[in-house]
Protein backbone atom coordinates (compact mmCIF):
# COMPACT_ATOMS: atom_id res chain seq x y z
CA UNK A 1 0.00 0.00 0.00
CA UNK A 2 1.31 2.98 -0.89
CA UNK A 3 1.69 6.07 1.46
CA UNK A 4 2.75 10.11 1.96
CA UNK A 5 5.89 10.05 3.70
CA UNK A 6 8.32 13.57 4.24
CA UNK A 7 12.04 12.29 4.82
CA UNK A 8 14.46 14.39 6.64
CA UNK A 9 18.55 15.61 4.97
CA UNK A 10 17.47 13.92 1.54
CA UNK A 11 20.07 15.80 -0.30
CA UNK A 12 22.34 12.93 -0.24
CA UNK A 13 23.41 10.28 1.48
CA UNK A 14 21.06 7.40 2.22
CA UNK A 15 17.83 10.22 2.35
CA UNK A 16 18.65 10.79 -1.11
CA UNK A 17 18.79 7.11 -1.73
CA UNK A 18 15.69 6.51 0.15
CA UNK A 19 13.69 8.93 -1.28
CA UNK A 20 14.53 7.82 -4.78
CA UNK A 21 13.41 3.75 -3.42
CA UNK A 22 10.00 4.94 -1.75
CA UNK A 23 9.08 6.91 -5.18
CA UNK A 24 10.10 3.40 -7.30
CA UNK A 25 7.84 1.49 -4.65
CA UNK A 26 4.94 4.05 -5.59
CA UNK A 27 4.75 6.27 -2.66
CA UNK A 28 4.19 9.95 -2.14
CA UNK A 29 7.94 10.96 -1.54
CA UNK A 30 8.61 14.84 0.13
CA UNK A 31 12.61 14.78 0.08
CA UNK A 32 13.29 17.49 2.23
CA UNK A 33 16.64 19.43 2.33
CA UNK A 34 17.93 23.04 3.48
CA UNK A 35 18.11 25.81 0.83
CA UNK A 36 16.01 24.61 -2.02
CA UNK A 37 16.43 27.47 -3.73
CA UNK A 38 20.18 27.98 -3.61
CA UNK A 39 23.06 25.61 -2.76
CA UNK A 40 20.76 22.27 -3.04
CA UNK A 41 18.54 23.63 -6.17
CA UNK A 42 20.62 21.18 -8.14
CA UNK A 43 20.36 18.08 -5.63
CA UNK A 44 16.51 19.42 -5.77
CA UNK A 45 16.14 19.53 -9.20
CA UNK A 46 17.57 16.28 -9.95
CA UNK A 47 15.06 14.48 -7.68
CA UNK A 48 12.36 16.12 -8.81
CA UNK A 49 13.45 15.38 -13.14
CA UNK A 50 13.91 11.64 -11.79
CA UNK A 51 9.90 11.42 -10.81
CA UNK A 52 9.21 13.06 -14.49
CA UNK A 53 10.89 10.67 -16.00
CA UNK A 54 10.31 8.00 -14.34
CA UNK A 55 6.48 8.91 -13.70
CA UNK A 56 7.45 8.77 -9.73
CA UNK A 57 5.41 11.14 -7.23
CA UNK A 58 8.46 12.68 -5.90
CA UNK A 59 8.59 16.29 -4.63
CA UNK A 60 11.16 18.54 -2.91
CA UNK A 61 10.33 20.45 0.32
CA UNK A 62 12.00 22.60 2.34
CA UNK A 63 12.79 21.42 5.81
CA UNK A 64 15.42 22.78 7.87
CA UNK A 65 15.80 20.09 11.29
CA UNK A 66 17.41 23.10 13.28
CA UNK A 67 14.27 25.31 12.92
CA UNK A 68 10.76 24.35 14.02
CA UNK A 69 8.99 27.03 11.89
CA UNK A 70 10.60 25.21 9.08
CA UNK A 71 9.68 21.68 10.17
CA UNK A 72 5.98 22.79 11.03
CA UNK A 73 5.78 24.98 7.51
CA UNK A 74 7.50 21.70 5.74
CA UNK A 75 4.48 19.03 7.70
CA UNK A 76 1.59 21.70 6.58
CA UNK A 77 3.29 21.76 2.94
CA UNK A 78 2.53 17.91 2.66
CA UNK A 79 -0.69 18.21 4.32
CA UNK A 80 -1.90 20.77 2.04
CA UNK A 81 -0.90 18.99 -1.11
CA UNK A 82 -1.22 15.37 -0.54
CA UNK A 83 -3.94 15.78 2.17
CA UNK A 84 -2.22 13.31 4.41
CA UNK A 85 1.03 12.32 6.37
CA UNK A 86 1.29 8.71 6.67
CA UNK A 87 5.17 8.14 7.39
CA UNK A 88 8.10 10.68 8.77
CA UNK A 89 11.88 9.36 8.19
CA UNK A 90 14.20 10.40 10.37
CA UNK A 91 17.51 10.69 8.42
CA UNK A 92 19.11 14.28 8.49
CA UNK A 93 22.08 14.04 10.61
CA UNK A 94 26.13 15.56 10.92
CA UNK A 95 28.73 13.89 11.33
CA UNK A 96 32.21 15.24 13.68
CA UNK A 97 35.46 13.10 13.60
CA UNK A 98 38.32 13.96 16.10
CA UNK A 99 39.08 14.01 20.09
CA UNK A 100 36.39 14.79 22.57
CA UNK A 101 38.06 16.76 24.62
CA UNK A 102 39.05 19.26 21.83
CA UNK A 103 35.69 19.92 21.19
CA UNK A 104 34.06 23.07 22.53
CA UNK A 105 30.52 23.13 24.00
CA UNK A 106 29.15 24.84 21.19
CA UNK A 107 30.57 22.61 18.97
CA UNK A 108 29.03 19.58 20.80
CA UNK A 109 25.46 21.61 21.11
CA UNK A 110 25.61 22.55 17.38
CA UNK A 111 25.90 18.74 16.89
CA UNK A 112 22.92 18.02 19.21
CA UNK A 113 20.88 19.97 17.85
CA UNK A 114 20.96 18.25 14.31
CA UNK A 115 20.92 14.87 15.44
CA UNK A 116 18.60 15.44 18.43
CA UNK A 117 16.76 18.03 18.43
CA UNK A 118 15.88 18.19 14.67
CA UNK A 119 13.96 14.71 15.67
CA UNK A 120 12.32 16.18 18.19
CA UNK A 121 11.39 19.59 16.20
CA UNK A 122 9.88 17.54 12.92
CA UNK A 123 8.21 15.02 15.32
CA UNK A 124 6.35 17.96 16.94
CA UNK A 125 4.97 18.93 13.89
CA UNK A 126 4.50 15.70 12.61
CA UNK A 127 2.40 13.79 15.45
CA UNK A 128 -0.51 16.05 15.91
CA UNK A 129 -1.40 15.47 12.25
CA UNK A 130 -1.02 11.24 13.30
CA UNK A 131 -2.55 10.97 16.21
CA UNK A 132 -5.67 12.52 15.09
CA UNK A 133 -5.53 9.70 12.56
CA UNK A 134 -4.70 6.83 14.84
CA UNK A 135 -2.12 5.53 12.61
CA UNK A 136 1.35 6.37 11.20
CA UNK A 137 4.87 5.24 10.97
CA UNK A 138 8.01 7.04 12.54
CA UNK A 139 10.75 5.68 10.71
CA UNK A 140 14.46 6.53 12.51
CA UNK A 141 17.81 6.40 10.82
CA UNK A 142 19.99 5.39 13.95
CA UNK A 143 23.28 3.84 13.65
CA UNK A 144 25.26 0.72 15.26
CA UNK A 145 27.81 3.19 16.91
CA UNK A 146 24.90 3.40 19.89
CA UNK A 147 26.26 -0.72 19.90
CA UNK A 148 29.72 -0.77 19.34
CA UNK A 149 31.06 2.94 20.69
CA UNK A 150 34.05 3.53 18.07
CA UNK A 151 36.75 5.64 18.73
CA UNK A 152 37.47 9.16 17.33
CA UNK A 153 33.33 9.86 17.07
CA UNK A 154 32.46 10.84 20.44
CA UNK A 155 30.18 13.54 20.22
CA UNK A 156 28.28 11.90 16.99
CA UNK A 157 28.16 8.97 19.09
CA UNK A 158 26.59 10.72 22.02
CA UNK A 159 24.03 12.15 19.95
CA UNK A 160 23.04 8.84 18.45
CA UNK A 161 22.97 7.25 21.93
CA UNK A 162 20.17 10.18 22.71
CA UNK A 163 18.67 10.18 19.57
CA UNK A 164 18.15 6.48 19.96
CA UNK A 165 17.08 6.48 23.47
CA UNK A 166 14.64 9.65 22.16
CA UNK A 167 12.71 7.20 19.86
CA UNK A 168 12.29 4.25 21.94
CA UNK A 169 10.76 6.34 24.44
CA UNK A 170 8.73 8.32 22.40
CA UNK A 171 7.62 5.21 20.82
CA UNK A 172 5.55 3.56 24.20
CA UNK A 173 3.54 6.34 23.97
CA UNK A 174 3.45 7.29 20.34
CA UNK A 175 2.25 3.39 20.04
CA UNK A 176 -0.82 3.83 22.52
CA UNK A 177 -2.06 6.55 19.92
CA UNK A 178 -1.62 3.54 16.68
CA UNK A 179 1.62 5.07 15.81
CA UNK A 180 4.72 2.59 14.81
CA UNK A 181 8.34 2.88 15.23
CA UNK A 182 11.53 1.32 13.48
CA UNK A 183 14.77 2.31 14.30
CA UNK A 184 17.04 1.29 11.18
CA UNK A 185 20.62 0.74 12.11
CA UNK A 186 23.15 1.03 9.58
CA UNK A 187 26.16 0.46 10.11
CA UNK A 188 29.71 2.37 8.93
CA UNK A 189 29.90 3.25 5.07
CA UNK A 190 33.02 4.56 3.13
CA UNK A 191 31.02 5.11 0.19
CA UNK A 192 28.01 6.45 -0.71
CA UNK A 193 27.20 8.99 1.48
CA UNK A 194 29.27 12.48 2.06
CA UNK A 195 29.74 11.72 6.16
CA UNK A 196 33.23 11.30 6.06
CA UNK A 197 33.93 13.54 3.62
CA UNK A 198 31.43 16.94 4.89
CA UNK A 199 32.19 15.68 8.80
CA UNK A 200 32.93 18.06 11.22
CA UNK A 201 35.91 19.01 12.78
CA UNK A 202 36.92 20.50 16.94
CA UNK A 203 37.50 23.91 16.76
CA UNK A 204 39.98 23.64 19.76
CA UNK A 205 43.20 23.24 17.79
CA UNK A 206 45.54 23.19 21.39
CA UNK A 207 44.00 20.57 22.18
CA UNK A 208 43.91 18.51 19.33
CA UNK A 209 47.40 19.27 18.65
CA UNK A 210 47.62 17.48 22.48
CA UNK A 211 46.80 14.30 21.43
CA UNK A 212 49.33 14.33 17.65
CA UNK A 213 49.99 10.56 19.02
CA UNK A 214 47.03 9.33 17.86
CA UNK A 215 46.76 11.28 15.00
CA UNK A 216 47.87 8.29 12.88
CA UNK A 217 44.78 6.19 13.70
CA UNK A 218 42.35 8.83 12.74
CA UNK A 219 44.45 9.16 9.25
CA UNK A 220 43.66 5.14 8.69
CA UNK A 221 39.98 5.29 10.42
CA UNK A 222 38.29 4.74 6.82
CA UNK A 223 40.93 2.22 5.86
CA UNK A 224 40.57 0.29 9.25
CA UNK A 225 36.50 0.66 8.76
CA UNK A 226 36.68 -0.75 5.01
CA UNK A 227 38.88 -3.75 6.34
CA UNK A 228 35.96 -4.86 8.65
CA UNK A 229 33.76 -5.91 5.22
CA UNK A 230 33.95 -9.23 4.27
CA UNK A 231 35.69 -9.73 1.06
CA UNK A 232 33.43 -8.99 -1.68
CA UNK A 233 30.94 -7.69 -0.35
CA UNK A 234 28.90 -4.27 -1.48
CA UNK A 235 29.04 -2.49 1.13
CA UNK A 236 26.54 1.01 0.21
CA UNK A 237 23.99 2.44 2.32
CA UNK A 238 21.90 1.63 -1.34
CA UNK A 239 21.01 -1.46 1.03
CA UNK A 240 19.50 1.04 4.34
CA UNK A 241 17.03 2.32 1.35
CA UNK A 242 16.12 -1.04 0.33
CA UNK A 243 15.44 -2.03 3.98
CA UNK A 244 13.43 1.35 4.43
CA UNK A 245 11.44 -0.01 1.55
CA UNK A 246 10.73 -3.18 2.49
CA UNK A 247 10.02 -2.36 6.19
CA UNK A 248 7.09 0.20 5.05
CA UNK A 249 5.72 -2.90 2.55
CA UNK A 250 5.11 -5.09 5.70
CA UNK A 251 1.44 -4.55 7.31
CA UNK A 252 0.45 -2.27 9.84
CA UNK A 253 1.18 -3.41 13.10
CA UNK A 254 3.79 -6.00 11.88
CA UNK A 255 7.28 -3.79 11.68
CA UNK A 256 9.57 -4.58 13.78
CA UNK A 257 11.05 -2.25 16.22
CA UNK A 258 14.61 -2.33 15.39
CA UNK A 259 16.46 -3.49 12.40
CA UNK A 260 20.13 -3.78 11.12
CA UNK A 261 21.97 -3.07 8.52
CA UNK A 262 25.43 -4.01 8.40
CA UNK A 263 28.32 -5.33 6.51
CA UNK A 264 31.19 -5.13 9.05
CA UNK A 265 30.02 -8.30 11.40
CA UNK A 266 29.63 -6.27 14.44
CA UNK A 267 27.22 -8.66 16.33
CA UNK A 268 24.52 -5.15 16.92
CA UNK A 269 21.52 -8.13 16.28
CA UNK A 270 22.82 -10.07 19.30
CA UNK A 271 23.11 -7.39 21.33
CA UNK A 272 19.96 -5.94 20.77
CA UNK A 273 18.34 -8.94 21.71
CA UNK A 274 19.93 -9.03 25.34
CA UNK A 275 18.71 -5.32 25.35
CA UNK A 276 15.11 -5.51 23.96
CA UNK A 277 14.83 -8.61 26.77
CA UNK A 278 15.62 -6.63 29.73
CA UNK A 279 14.08 -3.71 28.80
CA UNK A 280 11.03 -5.43 27.98
CA UNK A 281 11.13 -7.81 31.38
CA UNK A 282 12.07 -3.78 33.39
CA UNK A 283 8.83 -2.61 31.82
CA UNK A 284 6.62 -5.21 32.32
CA UNK A 285 7.35 -5.47 35.92
CA UNK A 286 7.13 -1.56 36.12
CA UNK A 287 3.32 -2.62 35.06
CA UNK A 288 3.35 -0.68 31.66
CA UNK A 289 3.55 -3.93 29.96
CA UNK A 290 0.93 -2.42 26.86
CA UNK A 291 3.45 0.28 26.04
CA UNK A 292 5.38 -2.40 24.16
CA UNK A 293 2.49 -2.84 22.01
CA UNK A 294 1.33 -0.68 19.30
CA UNK A 295 -2.15 -0.19 19.46
CA UNK A 296 -3.95 -0.74 16.48
CA UNK A 297 -6.99 1.24 17.27
CA UNK A 298 -6.71 4.52 17.83
CA UNK A 299 -7.24 6.13 21.46
CA UNK A 300 -9.88 7.80 22.61
CA UNK A 301 -10.08 12.01 23.04
CA UNK A 302 -7.28 11.76 21.38
CA UNK A 303 -7.01 15.80 20.43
Amino acid sequence: MSSVVLITGAATGIGNLTARALAAAGHTVYASMRDVRGRNAARAEELLALGRREGHDLRVVELDVQSEASAEAAVATVLGEAGRLDTVVHNAGHLYVGYVEAFTPEDIQRLLDINVLGIQRVNRAALPHLRSRGSGTLVYVGSTTSVVVPPFLGPYVASKFAADALAQVTAYEVGQLGIETTVVMPGPFTQGTEHFPNAGRAHDDERTRAYAALDPMVARNEEATEGLFPPGVDAHPRAVAEEIVRVLALPAGTRPFRTVVDFSQAGVEEVNEVLRRAQEDFVTRLGFGELLHVRTAPAQGTP
